[in-house]
């Protein structure tokens, strides 16, 4: 009895977090219970918290699970590709189980509040005047339940606002198919009912169709790929059924043509980097383009001019995140094939910015070479955006940590640190193609060039002189196809919070995530000469060495569930391999 009595307290104190609202910005929805439902407005007031939950730069208190860019379950920085100054013990494999996890508690209670929304539409009489806003609670429904999956594997499936006596508060998890095939069955509900149009950071039915692309690539390579030992060439009932839908789902977005890959003449083979540093307050990139210009974002996380968020430029700008030779390498020569293929056309590394040319541009979207002029929002930025901003620039020194240095985010007008603007892309087109081109792989073994187009309008957007991905090329050239579609997105999509996802569903970060992570080489290089403060150990070609004992275990694959739910729900169960502390 008195252990029944501290369980029920312990989720009444849970319910309690449930009854506080948290729209900071809606302030109507704020109301008594009463009165927030009895008006159409309302529900759509009450919905527009939702917005806040998605992915973003920085870690909140509604936004607790992270990206690439701030640490967190989604993160590149638990990835093989980057690192800190700081050891990750994500990364490094050494996580422990956590006595708590606010990531648990906040995605339950924002399913909590969209439940509530649901339920309280059951018994509003104009259905199609909340017929936006229902939608858009099953789109979150969906996408926190999906967190859930990825992150824990099994989860309790909530479709309803819990009151103290709710059986569920005592369950065991559902099966993470269940789980799945609900969160399936909310996107295509919603994807019905929302517009194909909407302001700029809110849903259309698009987002919807996207959303579920990306659910089930992920589940369906999952079950493809986590057979415990059969066969993954052959697709199971399952995986067939998902990877299907993934293909159909992306291909509901691609055909209507409501999107398209962003880019620009002026900006040319740079339109990718100035497409994530997009503002509207002030001019932010040489052809003088607005966030309205950009086409591809089909959902973002908004931020306006003003507002305060987080020093995205200084966090992100040059040595503060430490890229790693192995990402480096994976950008593809000139000609196509990756640098042990590509002949003479790699120039090696024997000086300090060689292995930069004759590369995709996206290498050089993304890190800045040693001497490279460049600027950022403090004391260095760009005025006039032609040559005149060259008498106020910086100038790139890499020799410090990695050796490679980050340029991905980094705004260059005048704006205080806090105060960038631009916006997170939750999801954008070049996905969506992606996607569709992995799903159609994996679902067939064989892909079509016809199908192929659609990766290389991603590869080619800044690259329009590289050959394309074809059948014959792949075959004339010794490649693997799979590893190709699997390169293109580990490029296209890098500090977007999709590596560490990747890895674990593809079943590769046994083989991945244990390798030491690298920066550049020194032995026999510009560097060796050049970089005297250079003191870590290198490896036996003389790399520099940022991380090395690096493990992996078959039970990271999941996240452990933090103790404190095991002591008030042991009906939870903990994931395999994790044991008590």
């Amino acid at each position: 009895m008195k252990k029944r009595y501290y369980f029920k307290a312990a989720c009444l104190s849970i319910l309690s977090l449930f009854a506080v609202s948290c729209l900071d910005l809606e302030p109507k929805a704020q109301l008594g219970d009463n009165l927030v439902w009895d008006k159409a407005d309302n529900f759509q007031l009450f919905a527009n918290q939702f917005y806040s939950w998605t992915r973003d730069f920085q870690l909140s208190a509604t936004n607790t699970y992270g990206n690439g860019v701030s640490d967190g379950p989604h993160s590149d920085y638990r990835s093989d590709l980057i690192a800190t100054s700081s050891i990750n013990t994500y990364s490094q494999g050494t996580n422990v189980i956590p006595s708590e996890d606010a990531n648990y508690t906040t995605l339950y209670k924002q399913i909590y509040y969209t439940n509530l929304l649901l339920n309280r539409a059951e018994s509003f009489s104009d259905k199609a005047a909340i017929a936006v806003p229902v939608a858009e609670a099953k789109f979150f429904r969906a996408y926190c339940h999906f967190e859930l999956v990825q992150i824990w594997g099994n989860a309790i499936l909530l479709t309803r606002p819990l009151d103290l006596d709710s059986e569920e508060l005592y369950a065991a998890r559902n099966d993470r198919g269940e789980v799945i095939d609900q969160v399936i069955a909310d996107l295509q509900d919603a994807a019905e009912a929302l517009p194909e149009t909407a302001d700029a950071g809110k849903l259309t039915k698009y987002a919807a169709y996207a959303m579920l692309s990306r659910v089930a690539l992920y589940e369906g390579t999952w079950q493809k790929f986590h057979t415990n030992g059969a066969d993954t060439e052959n697709n199971t009932e399952r995986s067939t059924e998902l990877l299907t839908l993934a293909k159909e789902a992306a291909y509901q977005v691609i055909k209507d043509n409501k999107y398209k890959l962003f880019y620009n003449e002026t900006l040319g083979n740079q339109s990718y980097r100035y497409m994530f540093i997009l503002e509207d307050a002030a001019q932010c990139n040489p052809a003088n383009l607005h966030k309205s210009d950009n086409t591809e974002y089909i959902l973002s996380h908004r931020h306006r001019d003003g507002d305060k968020g987080t020093n995205i430029t200084h966090g992100m700008l040059a040595n503060v995140c430490y890229i790693t030779r192995k990402m480096a390498n994976m950008y593809l020569c000139s000609n196509g094939l990756p640098i042990d293929k590509a002949g003479d056309l790699f120039k090696g590394y024997s000086g300090a910015t060689t292995e930069f040319q004759n590369r995709d541009n996206r290498m050089t979207n993304t890190l800045i070479q040693h001497g490279q002029k460049y600027w950022n929002n403090d004391g260095k930025w760009r005025t006039t955006w032609n040559d005149e901003d060259l008498n106020n620039s910086l100038v790139m020194d890499v020799r410090s940590n990695s050796g490679y240095q980050n340029y991905k985010w980094c705004v260059e007008r005048q704006v205080a640190d806090y105060y960038e603007s631009i916006d997170y892309p939750v999801i954008r087109y070049a996905e969506v193609l992606l996607n569709y081109v992995e799903a159609v792989y994996e679902l067939q073994g064989n892909i079509s060039n016809s199908d192929l187009q659609y990766l290389n309008q991603v590869r080619t957007r800044v690259n329009p002189d590289m050959p394309e991905l074809t059948n014959e090329f792949v075959s004339q050239h010794g490649l693997s196809m799979r590893e190709e579609i699997r390169r293109e997105r580990t490029v296209e999509l890098f500090l977007e919070g999709f590596r560490i996802d990747d890895l674990k569903r593809w079943a590769t970060a046994p083989e991945e995530m244990p390798q030491d992570q690298l920066g550049v080489q020194v032995k026999g290089t510009w560097f060796e000469t050049n970089w005297s403060a250079q003191s870590r150990q290198l490896n036996s070609d003389g790399c520099i060495i940022l991380y090395d004992g690096r493990v992996w275990d078959d039970k990271l694959y999941l996240y452990p569930l933090p103790s404190d739910q095991l002591q008030l729900n042991p009906q939870l169960g903990q994931n395999p391999g994790w044991t008590n502390n």
